[in-house]
């Protein structure tokens, strides 16, 4: 058995990892870069080794460091994760070479499966149903074009090297077949360093099926059933399901032994998953469920099979990598309920879900719901961590098991809603309405789904009634002198609904002009108790507000010059998310135009540009370029120009 195992990752799969060897008495190293030293992973593991800069090309991509860090820590194992190095053939082998246990599939395997043509020829070849399309070596536009005319128009142009959603295009005539072919092949240069490609009939109704399978080094391959993850934004999953919805016996049966046909066609070892595209215009059926492609490591969403089917992959995984057989037969295994995952991604879904990065200033994942049991959380940050602008946004993995499919939505509906991040954007409010939507609950569901249904499941940017109220009555006390409400007590943090600071009794009826972003509020105060608010207390730049349905914002006072309620004029530039300036316009006094470019923040790689609502003179500047900015500070001001 192993004995000391490095983890060659970070975040949430390094703690994943990290909980089950310990389980197991197994010793940890983590490997951290420049922006990761104080990070979750590095604290729970029981050695941490830095590699270096905080950009992944320069440490977690830079696999003879991570050889290095297992060398001098006397680690014996390497878990890969996902991601980063997970299904590098070259860097399995060079572990293996090094004389250290490779905790995944044989380089041979991930090589057979790593390029998408050759693995859909190896599929045919084992009986393994296939997507029509062309996968041949011939890459002329001549031969390209021809073949997609044969395929039939919709046709998919996919990127054989690709993955992530990348090297992807949709093509709906042959007049745009050429424009989108030489797209596609740009960006799989850039991004995959090959720009081959293959062609796919575009399945009108897709549904996006995976198998989890296991094999080992004895000749042993099991599934462990079907998972579904047809919920997705920009070809990235966002929320998994297990088992899928509308799936008979009959069918899994049929695409779990294709699943376990094709682990075997490549000597697989270790965990895997088969990914197939499904036509689902007339429900899921065998003979319209056809090959996607193999991912040779354990996959993000593997928690929602866990759950169903009380199996630790991690624990497999390392028991297997040590030579032992797999813990249980194919007829041990059975399907135990529903499980669901909800990703949690560091994004603005209100501002097209640009990336948010800074402090987790407030983070709270509740662990339990009073009212229907325990939840699973996976995530590789706490309060006090920094998301930072290097790596994937996801945060956090939140999954709720029930015995139905219905009882697992309201538990993680409810989950979502509880969950509390700030001042970091996230999407919960947008995962929560996702799977509350009609659609979804009555299992009418595909993988244009989000993009079809994208303006109702935005949560509004309007605070709510009860929210605006509870952030008012805080406001009320603060003017009245009132010291009650500098300590706010969450009452075991976000597992009771209402809460609040404690006053003997509530204040007298009274408006109160409360700002948020850019609008204000007349906000009348009822005669209700404090207890039946939202949750509200006091930050050092606000008041902060928050509401069960996932609901949060920053609030303060109006000031007396800022204008009506909703104020359509409000000249505030405020900061849509946390980053650095890097570049100003304007100086205080110059007069600028609607639209006019103020000044260009940056943020996770991305720059957006702030420009003015309305013609207008630029007041209050309160940045300069290379300062690091907050979500909702105040940039400046820019008051209306004046009439005539």
């Amino acid at each position: 058995m192993i004995s000391k195992l490095l983890i060659a990752n970070r975040g949430e799969i390094a703690c994943r990892i990290i909980r089950t060897a310990r389980a197991m008495g197994i010793a940890t190293v983590a490997v951290y870069s420049d922006a990761d030293a104080k990070a979750l992973h590095v604290r729970q593991a029981d050695e941490a080794v830095h590699i270096g800069p905080s950009p992944a090309a320069e440490s977690y991509l830079v696999g003879a460091k991570i050889i290095a860090a297992a060398k001098a820590t006397g680690a014996d194992a390497v878990h890969p994760g996902y991601g980063f190095l997970s299904e590098n053939a070259g860097f399995a082998q060079a572990v293996i070479d090094a004389g250290l246990i490779w905790v995944g599939p044989k380089p041979s395997s991930i090589e057979a499966m790593g390029l998408k043509d050759a693995a859909k020829k190896l599929m045919r070849a084992a009986g393994v149903p296939v997507t029509p399309g062309y996968e041949g070596e011939d890459q002329s536009v001549e031969r390209l074009t021809k073949e997609a005319d044969a395929i039939g128009y919709p046709v998919l142009i996919k990127a054989v090297a690709g993955g992530g959603g990348k090297g992807m295009r949709k093509v709906d005539a042959p007049a745009d077949f050429e424009a989108a072919l030489e797209s596609c092949r740009r960006e799989a240069k850039a991004s995959f360093g090959n720009d081959e490609v293959l062609l796919e009939k575009w399945i009108t109704s897709p549904r996006h099926i995976e198998v989890q399978v296991f094999g080992d080094s004895h000749g042993n391959v099991v599934h462990l059933f079907e998972r579904d993850c047809s919920l997705q934004r920009r070809h990235q999953k966002v929320i998994e399901e297990a088992p899928a919805p509308g799936m008979d016996e009959a069918t899994r049966e049929a695409i779990c032994a294709a699943a376990v046909r094709a682990a075997k066609a490549v000597d697989y070892e270790g965990a895997g998953t088969i990914e197939f595209i499904a036509d689902a215009s007339e429900g899921l059926r065998a003979d319209r469920i056809f090959f996607m492609e193999m991912n040779t490591r354990l996959q993000v969403e593997h928690p929602v099979t866990e759950e169903i089917t009380g199996v630790d992959l991690v624990e497999w995984q390392l028991r297997v990598a040590s030579g032992e057989p797999i813990p249980l037969k194919q007829d041990e295994l059975s399907i135990n309920g529903w499980a669901i995952e909800a990703r949690l991604y560091a994004e603005d879904p209100a501002k097209g879900f640009l990336p948010s990065i800074g402090v987790l200033e407030d983070f709270a994942l509740p662990r339990t719901n009073r009212r229907d049991g325990p939840n699973r959380v996976d995530t590789g940050v706490e309060e006090g961590s920094e998301v930072t602008p290097f790596y994937d946004p996801m945060i956090a993995k939140l999954i709720a098991h029930r015995n139905t499919r219905e009882e697992a939505i309201e538990a993680l509906a409810t989950k979502l809603g509880h969950a509390l991040c700030y001042p970091v954007k996230w999407n919960a409010g947008f995962l929560r309405n996702l799977v509350l939507a009609e659609d979804f609950r009555a299992e009418r569901l595909d993988t244009g789904f989000i993009e079809r249904n994208l303006d109702t499941l935005i949560p509004s940017t309007t605070p709510p009634a009860d929210v605006l109220e509870a952030a008012g009555r805080l406001i009320a006390e603060r003017a009245n002198g009132s010291q009650a409400s500098e300590t706010l007590d969450l009452d075991e943090r976000l597992q009771i609904r209402f809460a609040g600071f404690r006053l003997n009794a509530a204040p007298k009826p009274v408006t109160v002009r409360v700002k948020h972003g850019a609008d204000v509020h007349d906000v009348e105060l009822s005669d209700r108790t404090i207890w039946d608010l939202p949750i509200a207390r006091l930050k050092p730049n606000g008041i902060f507000a928050y509401d069960y349905e996932g609901w949060s914002g920053l609030f303060s006072e109006a000031r007396n010059d800022s204008g009506g309620s909703h104020s359509a004029h409000d000249g505030d530039i405020l900061a849509p998310m946390p980053g650095k300036v890097i570049a100003v316009d304007v100086m205080n006094g110059d007069e600028v135009k609607a639209g006019q470019r103020l000044m260009v923040l940056e943020a996770m790689k991305m720059e957006h540009a702030l420009t003015a609502p309305f013609d207008g003179v630029v007041r209050d500047l309160a940045t300069a370029r290379g300062a690091q900015v907050q979500v909702e500070a105040l940039l400046c001001v820019v008051e209306p120009a004046e009439e005539g």
